[in-house]
């Protein structure tokens, strides 16, 4: 999934920008619909985890992924509920 290797890419060096964030997240709900955003926030909670267990230094830019990615799905969520 690319978008796993954008984040990926975005933690071993330390920064994203926060447009990437959001069209990130958009294209895979392009992809595979809200499931790969459910997988990608799996992923994500599993490898902060993993990293901050190892005391990763770019544990923190993990962290922001997993809340962005929360906060993506309950904000869908909430749409859908409104239609």
């Amino acid at each position: 999934m690319r978008a796993l290797d954008i984040i990926a890419e975005s933690i071993r060096v330390g920064f994203v920008h926060p447009t990437t964030v959001k069209n990130t997240l958009i294209e895979a709900e392009n992809e595979g619909g809200l499931s790969a955003v459910r997988r990608i926030e799996r992923q994500l909670s599993l490898g902060t985890n993993a990293l901050r267990e190892r005391q990763h230094p770019h544990t923190a830019l993990a962290q922001t992924w997993l809340s962005a990615s929360r906060a993506y799905l309950i904000t869908q969520a909430e749409r859908k509920h409104a239609v």
